[in-house]
């Protein structure tokens, strides 16, 4: 399960962990003009961890979800 939301400078995605025991945290990925971050609480260190990806790092990501495994380099438009 997961939500969206809108807030004025991003959009908030909070992704639900459902089934059977042991379940993660919440995950929330708050999606910035310039970056993304996800966030989660650390339970062994009772507080929360951030992640901040770059949008550049972010592309990435998604090329890399439907490629076989392996090293690769997108090419950007050079200008």
């Amino acid at each position: 399960m997961f939500t969206i939301e809108h807030d004025f400078d991003a959009t908030v995605i909070t992704l639900v962990d459902e089934g059977e025991a042991p379940l993660n945290e919440d995950v929330s990925i708050n999606a910035f003009e310039d970056c993304v971050t996800l966030e989660q609480f650390d339970a062994r260190r009772n507080e929360a961890v951030t992640i901040t990806l770059s949008m550049a790092q972010l592309r990435d990501l998604s090329a890399a979800l439907d490629l076989p495994e392996g090293v690769y380099r997108i090419a950007r438009p050079q200008g």
